[in-house]
């Protein structure tokens, strides 16, 4: 009776498809409460290292590379997009982010990407790290020529943020808890400060809400019956409008100022106090700027 040797196990060759707004949306839920990605820092890069190191423990092969899945405004890479589009081994793939800050195309790379990988047989196995049920069909594709799709997932602070689906059509999931992502995210320093009414102007006077990330474009809009007044685009520019219609759409909105209403259009200014966590000479250049502003347009209006 002869004896056959067992089969020497194949290496595997395997790629990592990284949904960046899934990862970076409920690791910010997970570490900080929020998933508004303004409010915290992620190190991409040492995150990328990460999740390779991880992949290269679970499975023994080559790593093809890693595919990052972001979206940019008009398709244009921020710098911290450049910057892990020049690491080794790393593809940026980029969709359109739209003006409500929704993005668009990130799915269909992905699908792209896994189908065309599986069909030509590039890789045996693929990592996913998505939550959306829109990836099924990319994991169906892929499985149908005879990839192996792995599913990774952030712990949820509660319930799930990966869909059903997704997770029963995967062959494997495991879970990146807070452990593994807390090193490589940071939360902003608080920029939110609620202002409250001056006495001066009553009870029912004006109140100010302002939040303002460091270089993030902020809105601030005073509502009367007919119009709003203020509009606040950057700490070096100020522009004040009588007639802007009411109300805007929500997109536009980063904070509202409100106000008592008055009927008719406002053809009158109240000065509005602000008041903010951040203190030294770019508060107060902040706070002469809408002094002087809004006491012009008043003159001009008189």
């Amino acid at each position: 009776m002869s004896e056959f040797a067992a089969p020497m196990p194949v290496l595997a060759r395997y790629a990592v498809m990284v949904d960046v707004g899934y990862i970076y949306a409920a690791a910010g839920e997970l570490l900080f409460g929020t998933s508004a990605r303004r409010d915290y820092r992620v190190d991409a890069v040492g995150l990328i290292q990460a999740v390779t190191k991880h992949a290269d423990e679970l499975f023994r092969g080559e790593l093809l590379r890693v595919y990052w899945y972001d979206a940019a405004r008009d398709r244009v890479p921020t710098i911290d997009q450049r910057v892990v589009a020049q690491m080794a081994w790393v593809k940026l793939r980029l969709g359109n982010l739209n003006a409500r800050g929704q993005q668009k195309g990130v799915d269909a790379n992905i699908r792209s990407d896994i189908e065309a990988l599986a069909r030509h047989r590039a890789i045996t196995d693929a990592v996913l790290i998505a939550g959306d049920e829109d990836m099924v069909p990319a994991v169906e594709a892929a499985q149908a020529f005879g990839v192996r799709v792995h599913l990774w997932g952030i712990e949820p602070p509660y319930g799930t943020n990966q869909a059903e689906r997704l997770v029963w059509e995967s062959d494997t999931v495991d879970v990146l808890d807070a452990s593994f992502l807390r090193p490589y995210f940071s939360k902003h320093p608080s920029t939110v400060e609620q202002g409250r009414p001056d006495p001066a102007f009553g009870p029912n006077g004006p109140s100010v809400t302002v939040r303002w990330p460091p270089r993030t474009r902020t809105t601030a809009l005073c509502e009367g019956s007919a119009s709003a007044w203020v509009v606040i685009i950057s700490p070096d520019w100020v522009m004040v409008s009588m007639n802007w219609p009411w109300p805007l759409p929500s997109a536009s909105i980063s904070s509202l100022v409100s106000a008592s209403s008055a009927p008719g259009a406002m053809i009158s200014f109240t000065l509005c106090q602000v008041r903010r966590s951040v203190t030294g000479s770019c508060a107060s250049a902040f706070q002469k700027l809408l002094i002087q502003s809004v006491l012009r347009v008043a003159m001009m209006s008189s």
